[in-house]
């Protein structure tokens, strides 16, 4: 034969060796519970009677040769007999290999002693000399021949599972005490294959820790291509979420999945990695007191009535229901235009209006739709109708101004004009400090609104028109709060568009007690508004959340902070600062917090101009018109307007 032959036919025998190997351990594996004690159980009694044999060969003895050849088969019977009851005893077939450590050694160690200790009791018995080191190297070597045999079964066990199954190859970054833990604990993973470490520490760059190299962050790239890795583990669970958030947002710019290894408090569930936040403190972002309102005020006005709320989807206007039923009104209408949110709001409310004996009736619809607003306000009998519909992100309708104007303009003029042809007792609107001298299309269609009711209330003879002004509500939908919490959870940066921006702050339950309490106030015409004491700066606000958070600021003072704050630049149509009053003064209210203030108003026919001309430019789709009657009609939107076009260079 060849050589050539002689290596091929070496191979074959090889894996015909491993398959046969493999198909034995195979046979093993699929032993149950009971059948796999009695395998290690004979697997000890033969592994003495090897240890045993070795050592008598070893000094050139064998069993027969010491003299008495029928007492030494018994007291090898004997000592196998013992072996078994003494593995039994100390429950050594009962150690499952892949929990195999330190304490099983022991268990070994001490069952080894027990059969030296019953073989030394035998042989004197039976009278068959052996001498004592003969006994110490037996033990030995049974020792080692019962513990190395488990150890040598778990590593081919582990092999065999390695062949089997696909690996993932990993690169662990951090090498300190989490890092080395993690690599100990995945070395005899069946599918997961720790390669080497990369750690930002120089000291540690360049060392071996727990058998894998420890390597450079930079390089992270050309390692897992050399390595072939797969995956990188982040065993820094101390490391604050923001800046594991930048360090996965690097590891995947080089093509790499990354995954976070959790803290001791995740993994018994008292901490989620995103989950850190703690709830945002509200009253510590308003810069004063909360305004609490009592139970009873405003209820007279609500109590046995059918009330509509437009808009009561929203998150003024689903506060707006939720107090509303506190009230006990004999009907509550919900009017909103978002499926979604008209369905959300019933389901949170309907068990509470039935305890309470009102009708809840959902209603699907726009405002800006006559004939609808008509029929629900006739059916229902409303007698109270609290007006919360409108788009309020500045951004949002500076893009779309059209549709803004229509449905805030435009939509409260005819749910108005058709509460007071109704009958209606009270409308309410709900405003916006953004009406006082706009500077962003919002703002202007706000105070056309308010133009429009306070026109009505000139004139009506039966319905009440009265409106609420107030400034940023803490939590609504599109406010910078909930904002600041979701770039917060990003890991940043938090984003302010400048540094001296100001707003009036409150919240959603103290905006909806005002518009309640208002309404019980108003005898026609008032602009109602809260004393929301001092305005508050964005930037303070911003820097606050991220502590509350508990975060730091990462600023030139503290470079290695968690979150950084930055400056976009003021968006168009966003003022610095808001105001709450267009005219001079204003008088109190039976409320010590509320004021109501008695500004000028456009007269009836420069409403209908207004209108009329807003209606032609909306039929039409020019937006340029639209603009041109804002301008005309609200005090102080043309000058900003015009300073914004000049800014664009339109």
């Amino acid at each position: 034969m060849s050589p050539d032959d002689d290596k091929r036919l070496f191979a074959g025998l090889r894996r015909r060796a491993g398959r046969v190997q493999d198909a034995l351990f195979f046979r093993i594996l699929r032993l149950n519970r009971d059948a796999k004690r009695a395998f290690f159980l004979l697997t000890d009694t033969v592994t003495m009677l090897a240890a045993y044999a070795f050592t008598l060969a070893v000094q050139g003895l064998g069993v027969g040769r010491l003299g008495e050849p029928g007492k030494e088969w018994l007291i090898l019977a004997l000592m196998v007999l013992m072996t078994a009851v003494i593995s039994v005893y100390l429950k050594i077939p009962n150690i499952r290999l892949v929990s195999f450590d330190s304490r099983g050694f022991g268990r070994i160690g001490l069952m080894a002693a027990l059969v030296v200790a019953t073989g030394v009791a035998l042989h004197f018995l039976g009278g068959v000399a052996l001498g004592m080191g003969t006994f110490i190297v037996f033990g030995l070597m049974f020792f080692v021949f019962a513990a190395g045999g488990r150890v040598a079964m778990l590593e081919a066990l582990t092999h065999l599972y390695r062949r089997q199954r696909p690996r993932c190859r990993v690169l662990i970054y951090g090498a300190g005490a989490t890092g080395m833990q993690l690599a100990r604990a995945l070395s005899n993973h069946e599918s997961i294959d720790p390669v080497a470490f990369v750690d930002d520490s120089v000291t540690l760059q360049g060392l071996t820790v727990a058998g894998l190299p420890v390597l450079r962050p930079v390089d992270i790239a050309k390692i897992a291509q050399e390595r072939k890795v797969d995956r990188v583990l982040l065993a820094m669970p101390s490391l604050s979420h923001p800046k594991q958030l930048q360090l996965s947002r690097r590891i995947v710019k080089a093509g790499l999945e990354v995954q976070a290894l959790p803290s001791f408090a995740q993994l018994i569930g008292e901490e989620a990695l995103i989950e850190k936040f703690v709830p945002v403190r509200t009253a510590s972002l308003l810069g004063r007191k909360p305004v609490n309102r009592r139970r009873h005020q405003g209820r007279e006005m609500l109590e046995g009535k059918s009330v509509l709320v437009s808009g009561g989807g929203g998150s003024i206007g689903s506060e707006l229901c939720s107090q509303v039923l506190d009230c006990r009104p004999k009907r509550l209408v919900i009017f909103e235009l978002s499926e979604l949110a008209l369905y959300e709001v019933e389901r949170a409310l309907s068990q509470r209006a039935a305890d309470m004996g009102a009708t809840l009736v959902p209603v699907l619809g726009s405002v800006t739709e006559a004939r609808l607003v008509r029929r629900v306000l006739a059916e229902h009998d409303v007698d109270v109708v609290l007006h919360a519909a409108a788009y309020k992100h500045v951004p949002m309708v500076e893009r779309n101004s059209l549709v803004g104007l229509a449905n805030n303009v435009l939509g409260t003029w005819t749910l108005a004009r058709e509460a007071a042809s109704a009958g209606v007792e009270r409308f309410i609107l709900i405003s916006s400090d953004k009406a006082v001298r706009p500077t962003n299309i919002m703002g202007a269609s706000k105070r056309l609104a308010e133009q429009v009711v306070q026109d009505l209330a000139a004139r009506s003879q039966k319905t009440v028109f009265a409106m609420v002004r107030f400034g940023n509500v803490i939590g609504s939908s599109g406010s910078v709060i909930p904002l600041f919490q979701e770039l917060i959870e990003r890991g940043g940066p938090v984003t302010v568009t400048h540094r001296d921006v100001t707003r009036y702050f409150m919240t959603t339950e103290e905006a909806v007690g005002l518009v309640l309490v208002a309404g019980s106030f108003a005898k026609g015409g008032e602009v109602f508004v809260l004393d929301m004491g001092k305005p508050v700066r964005i930037w303070d606000i911003a820097h606050q959340m991220i502590t509350d958070a508990n975060y730091t600021v990462r600023d030139e003072a503290n470079p290695d902070g968690d979150i950084e704050v930055i400056e976009t630049g003021l968006r168009p149509g966003e003022k610095l600062h808001e105001e709450l009053i267009i005219g001079e003064g204003h008088l109190t209210t039976a409320h010590e917090k509320i004021f109501c203030a008695h500004e000028a108003h456009l007269s009836e026919i420069e409403v209908a101009t207004a209108i009329r001309s807003l209606r032609e430019a909306l039929s039409s789709g020019d937006e340029a018109a639209a603009l041109r009657v804002a301008c005309r009609w609200v005090e102080g939107y043309a000058d900003a307007h015009e300073q914004a076009t000049l800014a664009l260079g339109v």
